[in-house]
């Protein structure tokens, strides 16, 4: 499961690195929460676009945005059998950005977090699928969901899930393949190399879903 993540990233280096124009009410994020807005790229008419989308998955056919609650995540074992995700893999995939998740080792009384993130620092891309959900009232809503996978070494210790995470060179495959490469994209969707992350006990306060600062990912005394 991935439950929460970061996009500390600077607009300008976003921007660079996904050939995208971010909005210019783009700010820092160190602590985001399901149902809050996320910065994703999707194609548009071939063209990149980077667009804020609801953090969890809401199908068109849903009844109400209570459906994405429960599709944060999409597992990649059985991405391409689910109703709620087969289309959308098909047909509206996404890079959902990052710099950092965070997972929780411990028991549930003495939980550390640990926020993972790539050795060289940067920001990097999930990969993700896109819906958009229609209210009673007209106003069209844009969700999406983070897949996720088996871990890789490094996360194994302390969960048994992680968020795909893109390799540079295979991000224009997610976005543009087409519906008969399904075989190909979904062999996108293994663990990150272990040895191309790291990761780090941070402060508990990124325990609350309402507390979003920088002191949320200051290292701790506890060495992971």
């Amino acid at each position: 499961m991935c439950g929460r993540f970061t996009l500390t990233t600077p607009s300008e280096v976003i921007e660079a690195r996904f050939r995208v124009r971010v909005d210019s009410e783009y700010l820092p994020r160190y602590n985001i929460a399901p149902t809050q807005p996320v910065l994703c790229v999707v194609a548009r008419g071939g063209e990149r676009a980077a667009e804020n989308l609801r953090w969890g998955l809401v199908p068109s056919w849903a009844k109400d945005l209570k459906a994405g609650h429960t599709m944060i995540n999409a597992r990649a074992e059985t991405v391409g059998e689910r109703p709620a995700f087969r289309d959308a893999l098909a047909k509206r995939r996404c890079l959902v950005l990052a710099d950092g998740f965070y997972e929780w080792r411990g028991s549930r009384q003495s939980r550390t977090p640990v926020r993972f993130t790539l050795a060289s620092g940067g920001v990097f891309a999930f990969a993700g699928l896109w819906d958009t959900w229609r209210s009673p009232e007209g106003v069209w809503v844009p969700t999406c969901t983070i897949i996720t996978t088996t871990p890789d070494r490094l996360v194994e210790s302390v969960h048994d899930r992680m968020p795909v995470i893109l390799p540079v060179d295979a991000e224009d495959d997610w976005l543009q393949g087409g519906s008969g490469d399904i075989d190909r994209i979904r062999s996108l969707l293994v663990p990150f190399p272990a040895g191309s992350m790291t990761a780090g006990a941070v402060s508990n306060l990124v325990n609350s879903p309402l507390l979003d600062s920088p002191d949320c990912i200051l290292p701790t005394a506890t060495l992971f």
